[in-house]
Parts: structure tokens; sequence; C-alpha cells
């Protein structure tokens, strides 16, 4: 009798494979009637993770991955990134455990890279970075039973996971007190989950504060956020204040400003860094700690891959996300 696969339980049920992987291993993106759906059919037709890779070896390569969607001379450029890194680094270095980095145009490379690796027993597991809506790559590491955590905040099971609720509520709430009634928010792209999360999280507190708010879709770019400022300029409903979800893009939407000549719009940031420390005005931020959340993400993959079974290890929650009160927050002018 064939094994049965994910693939499988997803045709059966009518469910995509991404859904089916959530609810076999307890993360959310699922209703509770689904989760109890998939799991019943996979006890009726003896489900079982694939231990194919497991039983090849029981030797580590005492590397981990991680694979990054993303120019690589785009990454100098992005401090979030680089302070992440910087953690994963950190902590694998004290491991004796060395980090595998490889950047990709596209997804379909990057699942070439995850199939190259476990063929070729090169990592251990991997961190997954910038979780995106029907994410086939988790389903597909549970295939190739590749231990991986997600790394977009918080500690949760799968991975670190920052609050975004929490965050867009210091933002809206700071420009609030300052009496701003029509805000704007440039996010990324508007597959990733955590942007989804943070688009609906600034409209909801907004009308909790009968504010008016709108979203535009940006690329975490310098352009990016110079371009989308400067057509935001041209509306007869302009913002008094603009959220923009990075600090690049925060730098060029101050930028478009200052060549417009408009000192009257309000800037804040959802990352801070030196561009917004050092930017005229000095750019108001979310201080976030992203070299915690890659080293205690590192650490707790660490842990399962070494330990598998044990429950997770303890590991130093971050302080909570505060915001840094620059020049570039005012009143509306």
């Amino acid at each position: 009798m064939e094994r049965v696969t994910i693939d499988d339980l997803a045709a059966r049920l009518g469910l995509s494979r991404a859904s089916v992987s959530y609810a076999l291993n307890g993360r959310p993106g699922v209703a509770e009637e689904t989760r109890i759906r998939v799991l019943e059919l996979a006890r009726e037709l003896g489900w079982q993770p694939s231990v194919s890779a497991r039983s090849l070896s029981r030797s580590r390569a005492d590397a981990i991955g991680i694979v990054l969607n993303r120019r690589p001379e785009d990454l100098g450029s992005e401090p979030f990134y680089m302070g992440l890194l910087s953690g994963i680094e950190a902590a694998l270095s004290d491991a004796g455990t060395s980090l595998m980095v490889r950047f990709v145009p596209d997804g379909d490379s990057e699942a070439a890279v995850y199939r190259r690796w476990t063929a070729e027993r090169r990592v251990d597991g991997v961190i997954l970075t910038d979780l995106r809506l029907d994410d086939p790559r988790p389903s597909l590491l549970d295939d190739l039973s590749l231990p991986y955590l997600v790394h977009s905040g918080h500690l949760t099971e799968r991975g670190w996971r920052f609050d975004n609720d929490q965050e867009a509520t210091i933002l809206v709430d700071h420009l609030a007190a300052l009496g701003h009634a029509r805000i704007a928010h440039i996010s990324g792209p508007t597959d990733l989950l955590h942007e989804v999360e943070r688009r609906e999280a600034v409209v909801s507190g907004a009308e909790q504060h009968g504010m008016r708010a709108s979203t535009f879709a940006g690329d975490y770019s310098l352009e990016g956020g110079h371009e989308l400022t400067a057509r935001l300029l041209g509306r007869r409903d302009a913002p008094t204040a603009i959220i923009y979800s990075n600090d690049l893009m925060a730098v060029g939407g101050l930028t478009a400003l200052r060549e417009a000549g408009r000192t009257d719009i309000a800037v804040v940031s959802w990352d801070d860094s030196l561009l917004c420390r050092t930017a005229w005005p000095g750019i108001s931020a979310l201080q976030r700690d992203p070299y915690h959340a890659g080293r205690s993400t590192a650490t707790q993959l660490l842990a399962r891959v070494r330990r598998p079974g044990d429950p997770p290890v303890g590991v130093v929650p971050p302080k909570p996300s505060e915001l840094v009160v620059r020049d570039s927050s005012h009143p509306p002018r």
C-alpha cells in the first residue's frame, strides 16, 4: 500500500496543501472545523510524516539554512534583516553550527534549494522568513522531513512572531493623540501575512479613534516609499500623517515630502534604525529587536534538531516594542 501524502489528504478534502499542513502541525491559519476534518481523515487513512530523510543517516550536518527571496545587493540596505541574521549567526556560532545563506529570485528557486539541501544532507533545519498567504513552503518542508521554524515575531511552536496588533495600536494611538484624522499606511507586499495583519490592525485602530485610514502596498524600497508618497500628495484627500512599514520607505517618503515642500505631514516608521535616527527631521519609529528574535529562533530550532520531541527550550522574551518619538511626529499643520 502506497504511503498517504499531504497531497492525498488535500485532494480528498478539497483543500490546499498548505491548509492541510497547517492543520496537521497545529499551526494557525485554518478554522478549527477544518483542522478536525483533516486530523480525522489523516487518522482514518493512516497518514504518517515521511521518515525517509531521518532514516538516511543519524549524523548531523551541523548547519542551519536560510533562503532569502531577494537580491543579495539589497540586504545591506535592510537594517532589520542585518539584525536578524546577526542574531541567528550568534546563536549558531555559540553552538558550533554553521549558517548557510542562499539568495533566490523566486519561490520555485527557493523550493529547489530545500530539495537539494535535503538530498545532499547539507543542513539540519531551516528558518523561514516572510510567510505568505497560502505559503507552500511549510508543507514542502514537512514532506521533506526537514525541521524548520518560521520567523516573523514572538516565539510560538513554529517560530517567532511580532505582535502586529500591539505595534499598530502604538503607532495609531500616537497619531490620534496628536490630533490626526486622516492617515495612510504604506505597507510591504500584499501577499505577506504580517503585512495583512498590519493593514487590518491599522484600519481597525483608526476606526476606534474615528480616524480615516487608507492603505497602499509598497515594496520596502527607498524608491517605492518615495514614489507612493509623491502620488499621495496629489490626492484631494491627502493624509495628514503616514505610517511606513519599514525604515527605507519612510526615508524615501520623507524625501518626497521635503522635495514637495510639505512639512505639514507627519511620518512614522514601523522599524527603527540608524536611517531614522540620522534623517532630517528624525523619524519617529518603533524600536524592535530583530537580533534577539533571530538569536531565539535559531536557539529554538537547534533544540528541535538535536532533541526532537522535547518541550520547547526556554528563551528570554524581548522587550515589548516601544515608539521612539522624533521630530517627524507633529500635530496636523
